[in-house]
């Protein structure tokens, strides 16, 4: 069979949880035999002509196609939100690789900067094509279900008044942005409605507001073409089907991860300190490590040691905030980032796994691997982790953004002999991602 996976950006410059997914989904596809292309996304830090806009790379024996994207104007484009989750110089290049690749199935992880239009050209070709949401890009603008300030977000509004709201809030700046955000979104539907109104001029700020507006409804519309869409938790599964997705097409399935690495076994029946935690991940601000650092420092080196995993180059500021909290104190480490074929190896050097996000976190991979690996998992208390981690069994939950409420599990940790090894011996091991490409295969071959 001849497959080809779509993902908004790609190994070897990035390597998040999406990419994770999307490479230990090729390889197993081609250790079983199929043909296996890759279609990406990449940001350009230089002006490029349209048809300098793509190249070709290969990767793990992988050919990849990659778009070249940037927030500017392309094609036949000039709304850089429109740009964004509808790019037509992306699908017009997508709809030359359906040509010439011949896919018979087409499988997208994520489209951001690549756009939805994809679906239509797949769909226009005949080819079946299905979808897994890593995170909630499809309903919300930034992916992240947050209004400016941290607050929880449940969706664009009916005519996406918070999203444009939250979008001036960002260009204002956080102090006058938390203000704006507050704006009642009947308030900010009205001035929606008044902006699309024909008789407003064609100025640039009014023509992002249109696009804003219709982004929901487009992208639900393309969802809905799509022959399945494998949600990964009840989380995602709501959220889609409450902004209009038909409930055929959603499919039920956890990701999978590669559980053919060694695990690296630790004794955490040992009472010995220092306590050894761990946080991996993207070191951006939803990430919520900062909580973490700021818990951190209601102990000593000898209660608690840290080792921060995750490339400190993407989010430059927030990185520079990370390591102010963490100046002068000795059990911090940021330790960069290692191989995916590692991650085992890393977690048997900790005692438990930190996951402090303060977003609605979809179920990160690095959850599935700490319980593979029998490493506690010390959570956020959000939909997404919750679903995976089981409160007081293979891990802790806290208070999303609470630092008193993390201070008080690691408090336990320290005094309560024999919980984190119990914590340990009750994690449950996760779907191999073997499973998952046999779920997909299923799911693919019943299309055709």
């Amino acid at each position: 069979m001849k497959i080809l996976l779509t993902v908004h950006q790609f190994f070897p410059e990035f390597s998040a949880g999406t990419e994770v997914l999307t490479l230990s989904v090729a390889r197993t596809l081609i250790a079983l035999g199929h043909e296996v292309r890759v279609f990406t996304g990449y940001p350009a830090t230089e002006m490029l002509t349209d048809g300098e806009r793509f190249d070709q790379y290969h990767y793990d024996g992988i050919l990849v196609d990659r778009f070249l994207h940037a927030y500017t104007e392309m094609g036949d484009q000039t709304s850089k939100i429109e740009i964004g989750y509808d790019n037509h110089l992306a699908a017009n290049f997508f709809e030359r690789l359906l040509g010439e690749f011949k896919p018979d199935v087409v499988h997208f992880f994520h489209l951001n900067r690549l756009g939805t239009g994809l679906i239509e050209k797949a769909v226009a070709a005949r080819i079946p094509a299905f979808y897994t949401p890593t995170d909630f890009w499809s309903i919300c603008p930034t992916g992240q279900l947050l209004r400016c300030g941290g607050r929880a977000c449940s969706g664009p509004s009916p005519d996406a008044g918070n999203c444009v709201v939250h979008f001036a809030a960002n260009l204002i700046g956080p102090q006058v942005g938390k203000v704006v955000t507050a704006l009642p979104d009947g308030i900010s539907d009205a001035l929606v409605r008044i902006a699309r109104s024909p008789r407003m001029p064609s100025a640039s700020f009014i023509a992002e507001v249109r696009a804003l507006e219709g982004r929901l409804e487009k992208n639900i519309h393309r969802l809905n073409q799509l022959q399945g869409i494998f949600a990964p938790n009840n989380m995602i599964e709501a959220l889609l089907l409450r902004h209009g997705v038909q409930s055929d097409i959603v499919i039920k399935s956890p990701y999978g991860i590669n559980l053919d690495h060694p695990v690296v076994a630790r004794d955490r029946a040992s009472d010995s300190s220092p306590l050894i935690l761990g946080f991996i991940g993207t070191l951006a601000s939803h990430k919520g490590c900062h909580v973490l650092l700021k818990a951190m420092q209601q102990f000593s080196a000898q209660e608690v040691c840290l080792r921060i995993y995750g490339k400190q180059t993407d989010f430059p500021e927030y990185v520079a905030e990370l390591h102010q909290l963490a100046e002068g104190n000795e059990a911090v480490a940021f330790c960069g980032t290692f191989r995916n074929e590692e991650i085992f190896e890393v977690l048997g050097g900790m005692d438990a796994l930190v996951v402090p996000s303060v977003w609605n976190e979809n179920t990160p991979l690095v959850v599935y691997s700490a319980q593979a690996a029998g490493c506690p998992v010390i959570a956020s208390d959000v939909p997404g982790i919750a679903e995976a981690v089981a409160e007081g069994r293979d891990g802790l939950l806290f208070e999303p953004g609470s630092v008193g409420g993390l201070v008080n599990i690691l408090k336990r940790l320290l005094e309560e002999r024999g919980l984190l090894e119990n914590l340990a011996l009750n994690s449950r091991p996760p779907k191999s991602v073997s499973v998952y490409v046999d779920e997909l295969l299923q799911a693919w071959r019943t299309s055709m």
